[in-house]
C-alpha cells in the first residue's frame, strides 16, 4: 500500500493485486484496515479510527483506492461517484490487437453470483445490465498492447468482461480467457488515474497511479 494523496478529509492509496478493499471470507487483512492502522499511527490518532469505503476493485486488479476520513466526505463522496462526477481511467495490458485503435464498447452483461463472473452479450437479454467503456490503444509492447479505458458505467467485471467480449482478455485474467496467469497470481489491469472536485475543498484533485503494469 503506498499513499499517493490525503487531507483531512480524504486518502488515495495504490493498492497491490494482492489486496482486498474490504474483508471478505478469506479473512485476509483489506486494505481499509492497513489504511485505518497508518492514520492512527502518522496521527497518534487515539481510539477508533474513521474510515469510510466509497468504492473498491477487485482483488486482481492494481491501482488507485479513495477513502473518505470524515463522514462530511463519505457522504458527499458516495453521491459524486452514485451522479459520475468522479472521473477514472484505467490501463490494460492484452495479448491480441483490437480490432480498432480505438473505439466504445456498449454491451449488456448478465452477473453470474455463484461463479462470480459476468458474461457479454451484443444486445438486451433478461437481468441484463447496459455496460459502456471507451477504449484506446496506448502503445504496442513486444508482446501485448497497452490500452487505456475510460469507464461509462460501472458494472461487476465490466473492463475484463467487454475486453474478453472483443476478443482481448486481459494478460493474466484466467476467468475471461488468458492463456496463462501472471506470477503475482493478479491480472494486467491497473486503476491509473482519478479526478474529481474535492467534497469539502472543492479544489480539483486529481491522482495517477506510480506503480508499473506488468
Amino acid at each position: 500500500m503506498e499513499v499517493r494523496y490525503e487531507d483531512n478529509h480524504v486518502i488515495i492509496v495504490e493498492k497491490s493485486c494482492s489486496e482486498i478493499v474490504q474483508g471478505d471470507k478469506t479473512g485476509d487483512t483489506p486494505l481499509s484496515e492497513m489504511v485505518k492502522q497508518y492514520i492512527k499511527e502518522a496521527y497518534a490518532k487515539p481510539g477508533e479510527v474513521f474510515l469510510g469505503v466509497v468504492h473498491r476493485l477487485d482483488r486482481p486488479v492494481s491501482g488507485l483506492v479513495v477513502f473518505a476520513r470524515t463522514s462530511k466526505a463519505l457522504a458527499r463522496l458516495n453521491r459524486m461517484f452514485q451522479e459520475g462526477q468522479v472521473h477514472k481511467t484505467y490501463r490494460a495490458m492484452v495479448k491480441n490487437q483490437p480490432p480498432k485503435e480505438e473505439d466504445e464498447l456498449v454491451n449488456w452483461l448478465v452477473r453470474n453470483e455463484k461463479q462470480n463472473k459476468s458474461y457479454a452479450y451484443d444486445h438486451e437479454v433478461p437481468n441484463s445490465k447496459k455496460a459502456i467503456l471507451h477504449y484506446r490503444v496506448l502503445e504496442k509492447l513486444d508482446n501485448y498492447y497497452l490500452l487505456e479505458i475510460d469507464l461509462k458505467t460501472g458494472r461487476h467485471h465490466q473492463i475484463r468482461c467487454q475486453l474478453a467480449k472483443m476478443g482481448c482478455p486481459i494478460k493474466g485474467d484466467l476467468k475471461y480467457g488468458a492463456k496463462r496467469s501472471n506470477p503475482d497470481g493478479g491480472i494486467s489491469l491497473q486503476a491509473y488515474s482519478i479526478d474529481f472536485v474535492h467534497p469539502v475543498s472543492k479544489k480539483d484533485i486529481f491522482v495517477t497511479a506510480e506503480g508499473k503494469l506488468y
